[in-house]
């Protein structure tokens, strides 16, 4: 099977791409699940979420998509084709008028979860990262470090799938090993996208980066209900989405709540980044230059 990221072909099962490691088989371990989280950087959790609930948030999520003129008039909740010309949507912050999707990612069971992973109470951001991404959608390789570091460093990123999405929908990827280059960590993973005035993604060309670092890139097919976390420092981009469907996700947050939490994501009203025009933005090209990278 081929396989879109960032633009770049790959063939499942070949030298440059692979399938993620479910770690199923330790769910109810957390040192277990500490250990492989440290070994492989990523933990992909099989029906981690309620399936029922995911979908139901789904269905609320997509007559949002509905009401704004994004789905085709022929299209059923099956089959969510987007409108002729149709783009994308990003519905960034807390999401109080999705009770149903709040009820996913704030739900008691996450939130023991990772209370359970982390050794204590856990805290969310209120923020959340939930976005509809339309034909020829894709995400570049980035670490999320670089957006949310002002606080504790231990903070995990839960991507969670709101619908059955196969890779060709757009999947999350990650670059095997990326959470262990210590030069990166220490030059583009303590850069911040506010106070640098710089775009976020450290390439778009995931063959490149297997070229420079090594390691292979993991993806899957995952279904409503499957979910995958990851730390800040994991190098992670998208599948390609090549249908005429959305793919709905979101990136949702957690940490210790004992621990400083970055001011940007959390409160009634998150501030969010500081809005810069495209030309006060620096390249992250000439950053790499700098770095060495």
């Amino acid at each position: 099977m081929k396989v879109n990221i960032c633009g770049s072909e790959f063939e499942m099962g070949g030298p440059h791409l692979t399938e993620l490691r479910s770690s199923n088989d330790i769910f109810g371990d957390p040192e277990a699940l500490r250990e492989r989280m440290r070994e492989d950087g990523y933990i992909l959790i099989r029906g981690f979420h309620d399936r029922e609930k995911v979908l139901k948030a789904r269905a609320d999520i997509l007559d949002k998509l509905n009401a704004m003129g994004k789905l085709d008039p022929s299209a059923t909740y099956d089959n969510p084709v987007i409108a002729a010309g149709g783009k994308g949507a990003m519905f960034g912050g807390p999401n109080r008028d999705l009770p149903s999707f709040l009820d996913v990612v704030n739900a008691p069971e996450t939130m023991g979860f990772f209370s359970s992973f982390l050794g204590g109470p856990a805290l969310t951001f209120d923020y959340k990262w939930l976005r509809a991404v339309a034909t020829g959608g894709f995400t570049g390789a980035h670490y999320d470090i670089v957006y949310m570091g002002r606080g504790t460093k231990n903070v995990y990123t839960l991507w969670t799938p709101f619908g059955d999405t196969p890779v060709e929908l757009g999947t999350l990827a990650v670059l095997l090993g990326s959470h262990r280059l210590d030069k990166l960590k220490a030059t583009y993973g303590e850069m911040d996208v506010d106070r640098d005035r710089m775009d976020g993604w450290f390439s778009r060309d995931p063959g490149e980066l297997i070229d420079k670092f090594g390691g292979r890139w993991a993806t899957t097919d995952f279904r409503a209900g499957d979910a995958i976390f990851f730390g800040m420092y994991l190098l992670h981009s998208s599948t390609e989405n090549t249908t005429n469907r959305f793919r709905i996700s979101c990136d949702t947050r957690y940490q210790l709540a004992s621990e400083p939490a970055d001011e940007r994501w959390i409160g009634e009203s998150p501030k969010g980044h500081t809005p810069h025009k495209p030309e006060e933005r620096a390249a992250i090209e000439e950053a790499r230059k700098r770095w060495g990278l």
